[in-house]
């Protein structure tokens, strides 16, 4: 059973509030991976091991919606034996924005990531990553056994 609060950010995410829309307008016009001082869905971001301390970091990662596309071959044949239909991707949009953001900050570990909004356009996800290096997280118990393996 979801806590209150991931109850009311479901609930603006379900009913298309004006507050979540007027937020998404404002992401549209950020860069596809924008650093964030606190998440937006605290609950969830604590079941993934999000804490406001140094050395864990938020990112909102936005991907592209949309199929895969091929090129449509030349020669004459029926349209469902064209191989162009039924094209699937191996990777969810999660994995995508979850591998982006990797790329991006090759020094940190994935905590976690979570859905927050889509359009017609566009997913958000945003991703929680913390740094192995960093004294905060190498003394703090829960966190090194997650980042650290070898150590716990």
């Amino acid at each position: 059973m979801p806590r209150i609060q991931e109850q009311i950010w479901l609930n603006i995410w379900r009913t298309n509030a004006p507050e979540i829309r007027s937020r998404v307008v404002s992401w549209r016009k950020q860069n596809a991976l924008v650093r964030i001082d606190k998440p937006s869905r605290i609950q969830r971001a604590r079941r993934l091991g999000y804490k406001a301390k140094q050395g864990i970091i938020v990112i909102r990662m936005r991907v592209g919606t949309g199929g895969m596309r091929r090129k449509r071959p030349r020669s004459g044949r029926r349209p469902k034996h064209l191989g162009v239909t039924r094209i699937k991707a191996d990777v969810s949009m999660k994995g995508v924005a979850e591998r982006r953001v990797l790329e991006k900050h090759p020094n940190m570990k994935l905590l976690g990531s979570y859905f927050l909004y889509k359009d017609g356009m566009h997913y958000w996800f945003e991703v929680i990553l913390a740094d192995p290096s960093h004294p905060r997280i190498s003394k703090d118990k829960e966190l090194r056994k997650r980042v650290l393996p070898s150590v716990a």
